[in-house]
């Protein structure tokens, strides 16, 4: 289907207030998995299975929930640290979670007592959310103000752990004591349905944005499924509860509509899990909530948003990671999967059977640790999500043994200037490249304009960082001081005279065009509206063309309006460096981290315009450490005074 034929879904246009009166199930009728009530339900999973959760329950008996004091919340703003707060408030969230699943399994009663004062204390925070995004405040900064509600990513999440533990245990919370339910009622209103309700200006929500304004992001449908979970769950009056599911209707809307039409997540497929995903969690609920007829998966668009998260894998857990995406990613199977089933897609459903095999792998291999060990595997980053987890375990994906990760041979996103291509379709063997057009104010940019990445074999060559765990700079006036943000630690892109390319939309790809058949892929682009006029950038046409089984070839013809003293190129790699022989850079293997190796092979260079040197990058964050280790290489090709015009011609081969 051309994509000038799409047409957004607009669910809200297909779907009036009145329609939703009839369709939506009431509340009490509503019962989207098994209650503490229904033991058949719980006592149907596997017993493996069982006995993990149990354990990860466990290790949380007698917890003492880590206090959240407010010179811990303050740090962000005195020095721009958010790891320090978000660590201890996320594990609370991980211990709820985890008691609440275990409970619901045992049914002894045995991890209440623990569920009440996990319970207690969330609900005595002042905000739900994390100190970064208290900044929309009127008051600014600092402590959360208790009189302006501010609705962000963890306060969704939180309200709807704690709906799903309401309905999940019900009147179990009651023989604790009879004011539990009535305070998390009483919060989830004041904090979340209320405010999103009668409010129009929180930002995630998109109301007004026309024109230039950036598109809402991830925000959007993270919220949103979250919100939907709580009006669903918690809102006893019909009317309010039919009017709320119209609003988010209408809010996703507003990221729905401006969707790039390939489905392309310009955030990367590390954000898809927040993006598509979340849209399919939304999607979802909706579907439950009326027994399938409130449905939107015939629409081209969101087939589209689906399937980009399995046109962009690159071999096993590596995907594709322009923008902040990290170079790591593990989708969550049950949603890859299910999404497939829905927009009858059999690719994306086979990725989500490959994905659960090693899933299930990583959680039989949890259950044979101890009741300790269970709690340290568990990350230390975002608390799961309760719906998500529900979903994994009574909605799985077929266990298929023999299922494989589809690994398209070529992938083309026109609207967001993303190609991948590989040597054959289905096999990580080979050589992959993945490059990128597009502009620099995509969402969670980097000043990245004709970049690409390299792998042989599955393995990583030539590489984009990614992003480092965040801080005060990274979505503030500085986030271009940070290294892996800026053009000059992306695949050769040129500095020129110290000129880097610059943030903006206006700062672009042009000429972008693409082509593949069984021989070759190709992609080429305009580089130069990338760069500023201090750079003196007439035109800068890169070529960049997979040959399959052979070679990738890049070719740079440029221009300049003024004479440059010296342009350099980079190449940043997890690999061993040889540059002894002057016009080949041979990359050699290394060992990364846990077991994952580099890849290999070599890169001719024009010797008679460039000089190379390489240079270590330590790798302090924890973030990029466990995706490259503790250092990168860092290639510099520096051409002194070159020509005001020039060719230059450069080869990948794998060995």
């Amino acid at each position: 289907i051309p994509l000038s034929d799409f047409q957004s879904p607009m669910l809200t246009q297909l779907y009036s207030l009145q329609q939703l009166e009839t369709l939506l199930l009431p509340r009490s009728s509503w019962q989207p998995f098994p209650t503490i009530e229904n033991r058949a339900g719980w006592e149907s999973l596997p017993e493996w299975h069982r006995r993990l959760r149990i354990a990860e329950g466990e290790s949380y008996l007698n917890y003492d929930y880590p206090p959240l004091p407010a010179t811990l919340f303050l740090q962000f703003a005195t020095n721009g640290n958010r790891r320090n707060y978000e660590i201890p408030s996320f594990d609370r969230r991980r211990a709820l979670h985890a008691l609440v699943l275990a409970e619901c399994i045992e049914n002894q009663g045995r991890f209440l007592d623990d569920i009440a004062n996990g319970i207690w204390a969330i609900c005595e925070e002042s905000f739900w959310g994390v100190p970064a995004h208290i900044g929309a405040q009127s008051s600014g900064r600092g402590l959360p103000d208790s009189r302006e509600v501010v609705v962000d990513l963890f306060a969704a999440e939180t309200a709807a752990l704690l709906a799903w533990t309401d309905y999940l245990l019900g009147e179990r919370l009651s023989q604790i004591t009879a004011q539990l339910r009535p305070r998390i009622q009483h919060e989830i209103n004041a904090r979340i349905l209320t405010p999103c309700l009668e409010r129009d200006d929180y930002s995630w929500m998109g109301n007004g944005l026309q024109g230039n304004l950036r598109r809402v992001n991830n925000w959007n449908p993270w919220i949103c499924s979250n919100w939907l979970a709580c009006v669903l769950l918690m809102e006893a009056d019909t009317a309010r509860r039919v009017k709320s599911v119209q609003k988010i209707m209408q809010t996703v809307d507003h990221f729905i509509d401006p969707y790039p039409k390939d489905g392309g997540c310009d955030e990367g497929p590390g954000y898809w899990g927040r993006a598509g995903a979340s849209l399919f969690d939304t999607l979802e609920l909706l579907y439950s909530a009326s027994n399938g007829k409130l449905t939107v998966y015939d629409q081209p668009l969101i087939q589209e948003i689906g399937r980009f998260i399995h046109r962009v894998q690159i071999a096993d857990n590596y995907y594709i990671n322009f923008a902040d995406a990290p170079a790591l990613v593990t989708p969550d199977a049950t949603i890859v999967y299910l999404y497939g089933q829905r927009i009858q897609d059999a690719e994306m459903s086979r990725l989500g059977e490959w994905l659960w095999q090693r899933q299930l792998a990583s959680l039989r291999s949890q259950d044979e640790t101890s009741a300790a060990n269970a709690k340290n595997a568990a990350t230390r980053d975002v608390a799961p999500s309760m719906a998500r987890t529900l979903r994994s375990l009574f909605a799985p994906p077929p266990e298929n043994s023999r299922a494989a990760a589809p690994l398209p041979q070529d992938s083309w996103l026109p609207e967001i200037e993303v190609m991948v291509a590989r040597d054959a379709a289905g096999a990580k063997d080979g050589l992959f490249v993945a490059a990128k057009g597009g502009n620099n104010n995509e969402s969670h940019n980097h000043n990245d304009i004709g970049t690409f990445i390299i792998f042989n074999d599955g393995k990583p060559v030539m590489i984009d960082a990614g992003v480092e765990f965040y801080t005060a700079k990274t979505f503030g006036p500085q986030r271009y001081e940070i290294w892996t943000m800026q053009s000059a630690y992306h695949t050769l892109l040129p500095t020129i005279d110290g000129v880097q390319q610059a943030p903006g939309e206006q700062f672009k790809a042009t000429q972008v065009s693409y082509h593949a058949d069984a021989e070759a892929a190709t992609f080429s682009l305009d580089l130069a509206p990338a760069y500023p006029a201090e750079a003196h950038v007439q035109n800068w046409q890169r070529n960049i063309r997979l040959q399959r089984g052979q070679a990738v070839l890049i070719s740079d013809r440029y221009a300049l309006n003024k004479a440059a003293n010296e342009i350099t190129l980079v190449i940043l790699t997890p690999c061993a460096v040889d540059l002894t022989e002057p016009g080949i850079i041979r990359f050699g293997e290394r060992e990364i981290v846990e077991g994952r190796q580099s890849g290999v092979g070599q890169f001719h260079y024009p010797a008679d315009v460039f000089a190379a040197s390489c240079e270590a990058i330590e790798i302090t964050d924890d973030r990029l450490r466990s995706a490259w280790g503790s250092a990168l290489q860092r290639i510099i090709l520096r051409s002194m005074n070159p020509a005001q015009q020039g060719n230059w011609a450069f080869r990948f081969v794998s060995s």
